[in-house]
């Protein structure tokens, strides 16, 4: 089964077109990195993956759009399956919500734990558990308003993890981390991989992508530019032709960077 198959699927916003005829598939266990420009319609397509957005149907133009072999997902089982975790998310909880709430609030695709809301023995020790592994158990009872960067996504990443979920969405997963702890996180993210999580990656910045992550998605102008492998793909030809502007692409153990190439 496919995690997810596209077929010729469009969003519109305003009038606009933000993803055009996109076609793309993901399979069962399969990780993926998405790259485009600021605008080009990556994070709109995150958004269709977990269901935020709904694609445009037109009868003259017709679309295919399942989640995990499903054309009309359960929203709150497709959120249960499929984690995500942006900076944008984290922007958006209170700053007296604890680690121990933010986490659990995961339960329930909340951004905390109202007072309609239960967290049962059984969440609580998962809650736990995702803290562990995200080395964050020594400080449940903080608040966010408090804690760093790094402590924040990692929390987000408990969050995630809580409903044991086959698939990750991480939306610039890396924004604002020093290199010491983007470097971290790549392998963090690496591991999780390596547990059987596929993970797909919205970023701008190749040093971000994890080393198990071969599979490389670029988008332009709301459409699919190219889809193959890193191998392939992330060269200075092919950045310079998604970005529009001379690009220089260096690899090294595995990690790859990109700068302005000289004039």
């Amino acid at each position: 089964m496919k995690t997810l198959e596209m077929r010729n699927v469009s969003v519109v916003r305003d009038g606009s077109r933000i993803l055009d005829s996109v076609s793309l598939d993901l399979e069962e266990g399969e990780s993926a990195a998405v790259l485009g420009r600021n605008g080009s319609g990556k994070t709109t397509l995150m958004k269709l993956i977990r269901g935020d957005v709904s694609p445009y149907y037109d009868e003259d133009d017709p679309a295919v759009m399942r989640i995990f072999g499903e054309e009309n997902p359960n929203i709150f089982d497709l959120r249960n399956r499929i984690g995500v975790i942006s900076m944008d998310l984290q922007l958006l909880f209170r700053g007296d919500t604890t680690v121990r709430e933010m986490i659990a609030s995961g339960f329930f695709g909340s951004l905390d734990v109202f007072r309609n809301m239960s967290v049962d023995e059984g969440m609580e020790k998962k809650v736990f558990s995702a803290a562990y592994a995200m080395g964050i158990d020594d400080i449940l009872d903080r608040r966010v308003e408090g804690l760093s960067l790094g402590e924040s996504r990692r929390a987000l990443i408990a969050r995630a993890l809580v409903t044991n979920p086959e698939t990750l969405v991480l939306d610039e997963p890396m924004t604002g981390l020093d290199v010491v702890m983007a470097s971290k996180f790549r392998r963090m993210f690496d591991m999780l991989i390596g547990s059987r999580i596929s993970i797909v990656m919205i970023t701008h910045d190749l040093a971000d992508i994890p080393e198990k992550v071969d599979r490389i998605v670029m988008i332009r102008d709301g459409k699919v530019f190219a889809d193959g492998r890193k191998s392939d793909l992330l060269t200075s030809k092919m950045m310079t032709e998604l970005y529009g502007e001379p690009i220089k692409v260096e690899s090294d153990r595995g990690v790859y960077r990109m700068h302005i190439a000289d004039a």
